[in-house]
């Protein structure tokens, strides 16, 4: 057996859509510094505003989207586990940044189990201090805490790797095949300051219009960048124009400027410009979650519709499609330790 262990991470769910499950996910999730990078008594001040509406509203959203089995998010993740177990010839452990299984819990676990190295395989194709970042330092945080003498190579952002896009068209294909007006992608957003504090240059984020289009050092941290190369990608492997296909950011919080165009306005937009039939991806995310079947799948086609569409299809994200699992096993045996 390999020395090596995986720790598959993804963001995380409320353990039920219980109003206190979900009040106790978001403040976990929101106070997290890399997440809302306020000093701390602004922040706590800033969260517990939010908490006083958002877990009711928010726990309607999960029930809508709740599986028999659980969360969406959490039941995908197990099936991916299980899919990289039969695959591997080492042990593969499963966590979440935010709720359960525990970062903690899962690093215990394959320490239990011998491993010398865990080999960090976040589910984030692109970087971000709020998904990438915090992974690694709570990873860090809990091998610290416990004194484990354990190696850590931490999975790259994989936004440009040619398996990673390879699966993503193969996947979508049946969805592509059946005609359509328009491709939207939608990745989630972030506040335009979390592009400009990770900016190498100091200048190149956001300074233009062209920013992400036009090469500089900036783009191996450039969240916004790397979604638009993944856009590119895509269209280009299947053979878009570029009238064919658009990008924009979901999910914001707060009054705080985030990266534009916003997928709510995008979808008004498109249906006055005449799109009848519309395909949206979100490729910021592996496996189906909140923001993906209740934002897009549900609210998102309602929008779409009352504003002069005809059909909106969510084409699902990759979850456990077989050349995906493929993919991360290959990974899983073939990262160079310490990546």
């Amino acid at each position: 057996m390999s020395d090596r262990g995986v720790l598959l991470l993804n963001l995380g769910s409320p353990a039920s859509t219980e109003v206190a499950d979900v009040r106790r996910y978001l403040n976990q999730f929101l106070m997290d510094p890399c997440v809302v990078d306020l000093p701390w008594p602004a922040r706590r001040l800033l969260v517990s505003l939010i908490l006083l509406r958002r877990p009711r509203e928010s726990a309607a959203a999960y029930a809508s989207i709740w599986w028999q089995e659980g969360s969406p998010l959490v039941v995908i993740s197990r099936r991916v586990r299980d899919q990289l177990r039969a695959r591997l010839d080492m042990p593969v452990e499963l966590a979440m940044r935010y709720g359960e299984p525990s970062v903690e819990q899962g690093i215990l676990a394959l320490a239990e189990q011998g491993v010398g190295e865990i080999l960090l395989m976040h589910q984030y194709p692109q970087f971000a201090d709020s998904t990438i970042t915090t992974s690694i330092r709570e990873a860090q945080r809990v091998i610290a805490k416990h004194g484990l003498k354990i190696r850590v190579t931490v999975l790259p952002a994989f936004h440009d790797r040619a398996d990673y896009l390879d699966a993503l068209v193969a996947s979508a294909q049946p969805h592509l095949q059946h005609g359509f007006d328009h491709l939207l992608f939608s990745y989630h957003g972030l506040p335009e300051r979390h592009l400009r504090k990770v900016d190498p240059t100091g200048g190149h984020c956001l300074a233009t219009a062209d920013c992400c289009e036009r090469p500089s050092p900036a783009h191996a941290t450039c969240y916004r960048a790397q979604c638009s190369g993944v856009s590119r990608a895509f269209a280009e492997r299947v053979g878009l124009q570029p009238s064919q296909w658009s990008m924009a950011f979901q999910s914001r919080l707060g009054r705080d400027k985030w990266i534009e165009p916003y997928t709510e306005a995008t979808l008004d937009e498109l249906a006055a410009r005449g799109v009848k039939r519309l395909l949206v991806m979100c490729p910021a995310f592996t496996a189906d979650c909140i923001e993906t079947l209740e934002e897009i799948g549900d609210r998102g086609r309602e929008q779409f519709l009352a504003a002069g569409g005809e059909e909106l299809v969510l084409v699902p994200c990759l979850n456990d499609y077989p050349q995906w699992m493929d993919t991360l096993a290959n990974w899983a045996r073939n990262e160079p330790v310490g990546a």
